[in-house]
């Protein structure tokens, strides 16, 4: 299966590369882009204590995105406050930190088509009946205190279930293992991590995701380089590159609604 996936992206690359034309490709392979990154988005972007390097699911993408399009990256990072600000004034040519696409984000930066899909979702026990949200009626849902999660919940399910929510995540995730809730409805990118680290095997994700958001890799205004991007994610999304990053860090795709 790997292998399979080797050669479609050998094949994709070489499809790319064909695309730019030999000398844009070899112009591009010399250049270094200076990139932006917040240190402390989990998964998506985290400092290694062994090694000093930052890793996670944006660094996976990062890394193959610039393989793909042509270009090295000279990485640092910086304050999500500041990753906007940075890219418009040209300090940065990118940043890639789980960055929403909005109207207004879009009014002062170039965006990469969307990379991400995030949201809320559903965590439960291997072997749960629980599927969608509609499985939840009558069920104990654990969450987090003041989060979109437990206004999305009340909204949708009222007093149809029992809504619990909790100061932080390791005590609604504690709460599931110790079969005190059905289920956990919380940001589908930390109870996807969740579900792949401590508590892989245990539980698993499911449904489809709600109250959707995109992210995209943040680009100066008018770059050169948004087009490449586009390519190398596309690429990606082809030969299976990008699945295989995506279960790396989150385990199973979402479904679709």
């Amino acid at each position: 299966m790997k292998n399979n996936a080797r050669l479609r992206k050998t094949l994709a690359l070489s499809a790319l590369a064909l695309s730019f034309g030999v000398c844009g490709i070899a112009n591009a392979q010399q250049t270094t882009l200076k990139a932006v990154t917040d240190p402390s988005f989990v998964p998506f972007e985290m400092m290694d204590q062994d090694t000093g390097k930052m890793v996670g699911f944006d660094m996976d993408i990062l890394q193959e995105v610039a393989d793909r399009a042509g270009f090295d990256v000279d990485l640092k990072t910086m304050d999500f406050n500041g990753i906007i600000p940075a890219v418009q004034t040209g300090n940065v040519d990118l940043a890639i930190a789980g960055i929403t696409i909005t109207d207004e984000r879009q009014k002062i930066v170039d965006f990469s088509d969307p990379y991400y899909d995030s949201g809320l979702r559903i965590l439960v026990k291997d072997g749960s009946e629980v599927k969608t949200l509609d499985d939840l009626a009558g069920k104990r849902i654990g969450t987090k205190i003041g989060s979109t999660s437990y206004d999305f919940l009340k909204q949708q399910l009222g007093d149809k279930a029992e809504i619990t929510p909790y100061p932080g995540s390791a005590d609604m995730y504690m709460a599931l293992m110790g079969g005190n809730v059905d289920a956990v409805f919380y940001d589908a990118p930390n109870v996807g991590y969740f579900a792949q680290t401590k508590g892989k095997g245990r539980v698993e994700t499911v449904g489809p995701l709600y109250e959707g958001q995109q992210y995209g890799i943040a680009l100066a205004k008018d770059s050169d380089w948004v087009e490449p991007v586009n390519k190398a994610l596309a690429a990606m999304h082809q030969d299976g590159s990008y699945d295989e990053i995506y279960e790396k860090w989150f385990g199973k795709a979402p479904d679709a609604k």
